[in-house]
Formats: C-alpha cells, sequence, structure tokens
C-alpha cells in the first residue's frame, strides 16, 4: 500500500480545490449538487446548480478531508414531487486535497469516477480492503432490524453482539493495520479516527498516534485527535470522574460531587436517541431492582435547543423515575463535551467515592455488574 502524502508535503495554510462534476451518465436529470465537508470542527456546506449535465465546486481547506456529494433531480412531469434521497443511489463520498479534482458519476450518481485527488486513491484502496467487512455487516443490520421489528428480543441481541464484535475486528485489520504502516501519511488520521471508533481507547490509540510524524499530529484533525485521547485519558476507568454542575428540569443546578456516597450511573442519552429510548426499559427495570440498596442514576441528556418539552415527555413515557439535567445545547452539551461523548447512549459507573469503575454497561452487563457489588 502506498502512502500518499509525506511528512514534508503536508500544508497548513489555507488551500484551494476545486471540484468539476460530469453527470453525463446519469439517466435522470439532475438539477442540483449538494457538497458538504468539515474544516477542523466548522461543517462546511456549498450547493450547484447543474448545468449541461456538469456542476461545480470550490473552496480552502488546510489538509485532506472527507467531502460527501448529493444529487438532487429535476421533477418533470408525472414526478411532481422529488424523491427521497437514497444513499446507494444519490451519495458520493469524494477525498479533497487542493487541486482540480474531476469527478464523473459512472451509471449512476454514487458509482464514480475521481481524478486528480492521490488521498481520494489511496480512501480507494482502504474502502476496497473494508467491503467484504461491510457487506456483512450490511447483512446483519438488516437481520438486527427484522428482529427488532418482530420484537425476538433475544435474537436481536446476538445480532448486535454480532455486529459489535464484526466491528472492532474490522478497524483493527483494515484502519488500525493501515495507520500502522503508513504514518507519514495525511490520509493516517483518517485511518486512526476510524479505528479509535466513538470510545477511545487511549492505551490502544495514543501509542500509535505519536508515531505519526509531526505535520500529521499537528495538523487540525491530529489536534482533535490529540484533544481526544486526553479526555479519554481522564475519563478511563481507574479515575475519578471529572466535577460538573448542570440544571435539573425544575433549572436548579445539580452537581456531580453532592451525589458520592453510593453507586451512581452516569447515563447520556437524549429523547431524540432511538438506542437510547430502546434501553430505557432496561435500565428502569435495573434501577428499580436496586434502588433500595443505594443505587441511582444521573440522566444527561443531549437534547436540542427548545426541545425542553420533548425532553420532559420523554422521561414521563418511559418511566425515568431519577434525576435528570442538561443545557439543552445537543451535541453542544458542556458534560458531554467535557466527557468526551462522540456517541449516545453512554455511560459510566462510579463508586461512592466517585471513581469510575465501569463504562458502557447495558442490559444485563449492567444487572450482572450490581449484583456483583451488592452481593458483597
Amino acid at each position: 500500500m502506498i502512502t500518499v502524502l509525506g511528512c514534508k508535503a503536508g500544508f497548513s495554510q489555507s488551500s484551494k480545490f476545486t471540484i468539476t462534476g460530469d453527470l453525463t451518465g446519469l439517466k435522470a436529470p439532475a438539477d442540483w449538487v449538494y457538497l458538504s465537508y468539515y474544516v477542523a470542527d466548522q461543517h462546511i456546506t456549498d450547493s450547484s446548480p447543474v448545468r449541461q449535465n456538469n456542476y461545480h465546486f470550490s473552496g480552502n481547506i488546510t489538509e485532506p478531508v472527507l467531502a460527501r456529494l448529493r444529487v438532487k433531480y429535476k421533477m418533470t412531469g408525472e414526478n411532481q414531487l422529488s424523491l427521497p434521497a437514497n444513499n446507494r443511489r444519490d451519495y458520493a463520498s469524494v477525498f479533497l486535497q487542493p487541486g482540480t479534482i474531476k469527478v464523473v458519476s459512472i451509471d449512476s450518481f454514487s458509482n464514480v469516477s475521481v481524478a486528480g485527488s492521490k488521498a481520494d486513491d489511496e480512501y480507494r484502496m482502504l474502502e476496497e480492503t473494508a467491503k467484504p467487512y461491510n457487506d456483512l455487516l450490511d447483512e446483519l443490520y438488516r437481520k438486527f432490524q427484522v428482529a427488532r421489528k418482530n420484537k425476538e428480543t433475544d435474537l436481536a441481541k446476538i445480532f448486535e453482539n454480532q455486529i459489535d464484535s464484526l466491528n472492532e475486528s474490522a478497524n483493527d485489520k483494515i484502519y488500525g493495520t493501515y495507520v500502522k504502516k503508513n504514518p507519514s501519511s495525511l490520509l493516517a488520521m483518517y485511518a486512526l479516527k476510524n479505528w479509535a471508533g466513538y470510545e477511545i481507547d487511549p492505551q490502544k490509540i495514543e501509542p500509535v498516534f505519536k508515531t505519526l510524524c509531526e505535520s500529521v499530529r499537528n495538523s487540525a484533525s491530529g489536534k482533535d485527535m490529540q484533544q481526544k485521547i486526553d479526555i479519554a485519558k481522564k475519563t478511563a476507568v481507574g479515575q475519578t470522574a471529572l466535577d460538573f454542575t448542570q440544571n435539573d428540569t425544575l433549572g436548579k443546578p445539580v452537581a456531580l460531587h453532592t451525589l458520592k456516597g453510593r453507586y451512581l450511573l452516569v447515563d447520556f442519552w437524549a429523547s431524540w436517541c432511538g438506542p437510547c429510548r430502546a434501553e430505557n426499559p432496561n435500565l428502569v427495570n435495573t434501577f428499580n431492582k436496586y434502588k433500595e440498596k443505594g443505587f441511582q442514576v444521573l440522566g444527561v441528556s443531549l437534547d436540542r435547543p427548545g426541545g425542553k418539552e420533548r425532553w420532559l415527555q420523554a422521561i414521563h413515557d418511559d418511566g425515568l423515575t431519577w434525576t435528570h439535567v442538561s443545557d439543552l445545547q445537543f451535541w453542544d452539551n458542556a458534560v458531554a463535551k467535557q466527557y468526551g461523548i462522540q456517541a449516545i447512549p453512554q455511560n459510566l459507573l462510579l463508586d461512592p467515592n466517585g471513581k469510575i469503575i465501569a463504562k458502557n454497561l447495558k442490559g444485563e452487563e449492567l444487572d450482572k455488574k450490581l449484583a456483583s457489588i451488592y452481593s458483597n
């Protein structure tokens, strides 16, 4: 596998890219194409009208970044309603780098040929390696959804465990292997992020991160990863939980340190989060089983600004009879950022002294942990 960009080839100043798109191969006439990508933490979006089967974008980036393109078709004759976007048909990914990049849609918008980006060449090779695993994951997800729809809880749990196991194995074999072999590639940060996942294990990730060349570590995504690693180290099992204060449902401040003295589960969730709501019945059963022994829960919600009523309604509907706090700032929730929460549901189990003794225990795992604790 080749290295795309060496340490000396990185660019720290903002550099211009240009995308020229060719939609001649599409059967349905296109109206607009939309572009989205991130520069550091800033989400950039743009749009381009389609003229004579062509579209055009330009912008400035500080390092190669993965961008997403989406097409909107023209409404004609009998089709007066625009078709809902389909991931397999109407989206395409392109790895941007400075220079002119030509994107040709071959027989559908998602099936593209890209020229002018060595980073994209490497990205395609990496994704081709991941394809067999992704195909297996797609099939497992399909079976999982069917089992959930049919309320076959035990079968759904089996598929969920298989998905988690395959994800971990695939990430190690694909992205972990790539970043270890290509420490001087700026695409290595993309691979490292995929390998690290949403729940970063600093003991696994930091040693490899330190092998990356200086220009990669000092890139915007490199600095972001270093910050995430630092937070993961502070919030790892064995560390004392970082103190915080946030308002409850009545607007009264609740400080974490005031809840010391009992085993406490800090649960990150939101009313809009389907997996969180699906897990809530399990947490309710566990809470009711151990609350007389001193077990308590503190819910930290990532509900949106202006979403207090939905937050309160979800608490009521799901029967969550413990303390809840939120600043209603969505993913900018101060506590979530303090703890490096990048996906929900997530939780931390604290001992009476406020030390983190376990993370992300769900269903039977949490019940077994508490049974062990209280039997002693």
